[in-house]
């Protein structure tokens, strides 16, 4: 143990596969060391937390219904508080890092970075490529969850942060999946679901027209998972096409595992990702996966396509054969959801948290 004080950076807890990484994550790192505390602006169910971890956020919580900007605002002016009041800090920063950076750097404190998404989705302008360049670097360390976005890094901004995955609990899952819930698929169907929040970057728009355009060719009835903004707008395309019938949203669930176990298989749609956790759940509970090859995380996960479907963003033309695919060629599937189980090592639960805590010590020894 140590007496260091780690700060975990991350201002807006939502209900994504980021959000459960700092769950894992936290929790394992106060098992190795002191005096570990979360900086967030977000209503937060601290039972899902150790004990021993502090929370640091605003007393009043009306702050958890602002955007990301407003609550990385609130967090900083608390990050500020803790270096004012604690000498030896170490900040562990999930999000808004070009912030996080500057003001460890202002402080002299030692920062790594955790980057969740992938870098040329962020930097869409020069300004903001440049602020990147010269910023990201300052940084003690940078880690990313994707070997993709590691080589992005390399080329475009000259770091080579260290790869580490997302680490995958396979005995909860499993354990998890055996829950029992309500059946939520029409019986004698293919069945397919969607998971992911209801927001632009996951585009269930193509999902939705791949499914219009199958029309009669199989009988079929699909299920959305998640809560988000784009909610109504689904709903309006669900109607406009007739599709009320074949398709179900039902919300989120904190436990998404027995819902997909029900399935026959997954397809996401996004138009970007970090290292998509549903994808890995997915193949611990032996689903056949059809992807989006976006940026990054399924083509790595799916072995180039060897464990699973790839189509291109926006591409629902293809999701449509790939669907097709999945109904002709039942061995040719199995082949490959073998493939994709049989990679899933990669993601081992203690082997990636102890590349974090292996890292995080090796800077609380460094000396300044």
């Amino acid at each position: 143990m140590n007496s260091k004080n780690i700060v975990i950076f991350m201002p807006s807890i939502e209900k994504g596969g980021a959000d459960k990484n700092l769950f894992v994550i936290s929790n394992f790192l106060s098992k190795k060391f002191k005096n570990i505390s979360i900086i967030t602006a977000s209503k937060v169910d601290k039972n899902k937390f150790d004990h021993d971890i502090q929370i640091f956020s605003p007393r009043l919580f009306k702050w958890n219904k602002f955007g990301r900007n407003i609550k990385s605002l609130i967090s900083i002016f608390i990050l500020i508080k803790i270096f004012i009041k604690k000498k030896d800090v170490l900040v562990l920063s999930f999000q808004s890092n070009i912030w996080t950076i500057i003001l460890c750097k202002i402080f002299f404190k030692k920062i790594i970075t955790r980057s969740n998404s992938f870098p040329d989705h962020w930097t869409n302008n020069n300004i903001k490529k440049y602020i990147f360049k010269k910023i990201y670097p300052l940084a003690n360390h940078n880690i990313v969850n994707s070997l993709q976005t590691k080589k992005d890094f390399i080329k475009n901004y000259k770091i080579k942060p260290t790869c580490i995955y997302n680490p995958l609990d396979i005995k909860k899952i499993k354990s998890l999946s055996t829950k029992l819930v309500p059946k939520i698929f029409k019986i004698n169907k293919l069945k397919i679901i969607n998971v992911g929040r209801l927001s632009e970057e996951k585009d269930h728009i193509t999902f939705l027209k791949a499914l219009h355009a199958l029309g009669d060719l199989i009988n079929y009835h699909a299920v959305i998972m998640g809560q988000g903004k784009m909610k109504k707008r689904i709903e309006e395309f669900i109607k406009e096409h007739n599709l009320k019938k074949n398709i179900k949203l039902i919300g989120f669930k904190k436990n998404p595992y027995p819902f997909i176990k029900q399935s026959d298989f997954v397809i996401l749609t996004s138009l970007h990702e970090g290292l998509p956790n549903i994808l890995l759940e997915a193949i611990v509970l032996k689903k056949f996966i059809i992807s989006s090859n976006c940026i990054s995380g399924p083509k790595e996960i799916l072995s180039n396509g060897s464990g699973g479907g790839l189509f291109k963003v926006r591409d629902f033309k293809n999701l449509k054969k790939l669907i097709l695919f999945y109904k002709n060629n039942p061995s040719i599937v199995k082949k490959k959801i073998k493939i994709a189980f049989k990679n899933i090592n990669r993601f081992n639960y203690y082997k990636n948290l102890n590349l974090y805590s292996n890292l995080i010590r090796s800077y609380i020894n460094k000396k300044d």
